[in-house]
Order: C-alpha cells, then sequence, then structure tokens
C-alpha cells in the first residue's frame, strides 16, 4: 500500500532513501513522508524562487513537494555523512542527490545538509541547507538551451 500511496512522489525516490538509509533505527514508518509527526516544522535555510522557506505539519510538506517530479528527475542520493549531535533527539545528515532537469536534460547535482530533531521517532524538525547555486546553475542552464 505505501508504493501506491506516495507513487506521485517517485522523482524523489533517491533522496526518500538517502534520508532513510541515515536515520535508520531512529525513525519509524516505512516511507520517509511516514517518519513525519502531524504538526513538524521544516524550515528551509535558503532563499530560492518558487520554494516556501516555512513549513508545517506532513501534509504541507507532502503538497510542497507534489510537483518536484515536473521540474527535476533524481536517479541518485550518494555521499551520506551522518553526523551525532550532542542532544540524542537531533541528527545533522551530509548528502547528495543527482538528476536530470526533465525540461532540457541538464544534469542537476546538489548537496545538502539537513538538521534533524526526532521526539517519539518522528521528525518533529526539519532544517535544511543547500547548494542554492547548484541548483540555480542547473535550472537557468536549462533555460538557456
Amino acid at each position: 500500500m505505501t508504493k501506491a500511496r506516495y507513487e506521485n512522489f517517485e522523482a524523489l525516490d533517491p533522496f526518500f532513501a538517502v534520508v532513510m538509509e541515515g536515520l535508520r533505527g531512529r525513525v519509524a514508518g516505512e516511507h520517509f513522508f511516514d517518519t513525519i509527526a502531524e504538526d513538524a516544522f521544516f524550515e528551509f535555510r535558503y532563499h530560492f524562487p518558487g520554494w516556501p522557506l516555512t513549513i508545517r505539519g506532513r501534509a504541507g510538506v507532502m503538497d510542497s513537494f507534489s510537483g518536484y517530479g515536473k521540474t527535476i528527475k533524481l536517479h541518485s542520493g550518494d555521499a551520506l555523512v551522518v553526523h551525532r549531535s550532542q542532544d540524542s533527539r537531533v541528527v545533522i545528515l551530509e548528502y547528495e542527490v543527482h538528476g536530470t532537469i526533465l525540461s532540457t536534460g541538464a544534469a542537476y547535482d546538489n548537496r545538502f545538509i539537513s538538521v534533524i530533531s526526532i521526539e517519539k521517532r518522528k521528525i518533529v524538525q526539519w532544517r535544511d541547507y543547500m547548494d542554492s547555486l547548484a541548483a540555480w546553475n542547473a535550472l537557468n542552464s536549462a533555460r538557456e538551451r
């Protein structure tokens, strides 16, 4: 049932896989979205056109990610480094994702650091940092072709 429930998000599967690997044993849920608390708070520490700075709740996260596959299709996620915090509820993940800009076929390669707070085996807070220049360059070079 989980696969069918999230099939509209398949373009993000490599992101989900690398993050779930980094959170293995810390969160409950088969799919990334299942690991998010209903009232979770996501904060994105970059200004990127069309992307919100904050999102509240699992439904909001799912809604924000729903259009991703119309622009970018990821084919892999790697370079995972898991850092443990002094606060046992906090995990810091470094990772990369690689994909294609669908409108042009241009390569998309990006790096992230996500600071994740977990309570009762659910993600309650997510603070995200990305290489916004890499995303900007990939999307703008796609527009120029």
